[in-house]
């Protein structure tokens, strides 16, 4: 299928942009990696009047620290951030998750903020985020904000976006000394969405446990100094309360399973990181 007709313009500045978004709304899409939207304008599931291309601001497209954060532009491309020198040092859990975003193909095109703005409840960058307790930077011509991970994805392909609002920056904050981090993904094939994701931090009082691919967002669960029995039946609970669904790829059986094992697998990595 070919897309409905729509306008297209590049605008030269970041004004420029929350202009276009403040007067057209839920008519305008924002252009960048275009990995999500090229293939949703081609089949028609999105018919935007406007479409805004961001990817030439010279403002968007940087990779800093600021204070406690890894502040992500929106114009950062997911192999750029791949490259980072400091990634590694900076934020592990990141830097352990990233290589399973899709393919290299797909990274070189695709960036952070536009698999924040897409919010599937399978992708790895916002279930990393959420599991962090990062933040999601937001820009209009009225006003910036910064909203917690956990409130910004608020169901399936739903985020606390308003219609004005540019996703100006994916903030993920930097490892914390003493903790370790571990990240596993089963999918049907490398690249694919994950039927069951797990992030995992520990640190000294516990650990904290992201699942993706299971809820209709990521959602984060800390368990306290648990081992043996009294680990397995607090994964146990956590599975069941992720109310899991039957569909094409998995029986919700199988990925209360998957929650299970590959849950503690991924809690014990993070633990021995931590030596």
């Amino acid at each position: 299928m070919k897309p409905a007709p729509f306008d297209y313009v590049r605008p030269d500045t970041l004004s420029d942009v929350h202009a276009l978004l403040g007067s057209e709304g839920a008519a305008a899409r924002i252009l960048a990696g275009g990995q999500s939207l090229v293939p949703m304008l081609s089949m028609r599931l999105t018919r935007p009047k406007l479409v805004i291309d961001i990817m030439r601001l010279p403002a968007v497209s940087d990779i800093r620290v600021e204070g406690n954060d890894i502040r992500v532009g929106c114009g950062v491309r997911q192999a750029a951030l791949m490259a980072w020198p400091e990634l590694e040092k900076c934020q592990p859990l990141l830097a352990a998750a990233l290589p399973w975003v899709g393919h290299a193909q797909t990274r070189s095109r695709g960036t952070v903020c536009g698999s924040m703005a897409q919010a599937d409840p399978s992708a790895e960058l916002p279930l990393v985020l959420t599991t962090l307790n990062g933040s999601i930077e937001l820009s209009s011509r009225k006003r910036r904000r910064r909203v917690a991970a956990a409130q910004f994805f608020t169901g399936v392909m739903s985020t606390a976006r308003d219609d004005d609002e540019l996703i100006q920056a994916a903030c993920f904050p930097s490892m914390t000394p003493g903790t370790g981090t571990a990240f596993r993904k089963f999918g049907r094939r490398h690249g694919d969405f994950a039927i069951v994701a797990c992030a995992a931090i520990a640190g000294g009082q516990g650990t904290r446990l992201g699942i993706g691919g299971v809820a209709d967002r990521p959602v984060v669960r800390d368990f306290a100094q648990l081992d043996g029995r009294a680990l397995d039946e607090a994964l146990d609970a956590f599975a069941w309360d992720l109310d899991a669904r039957d569909d094409p790829h998995a029986t919700a059986r199988y990925r209360r399973e998957l929650v299970r094992q590959i849950g503690r697998q991924t809690i014990e990595e993070a633990r021995r990181c931590r030596a």
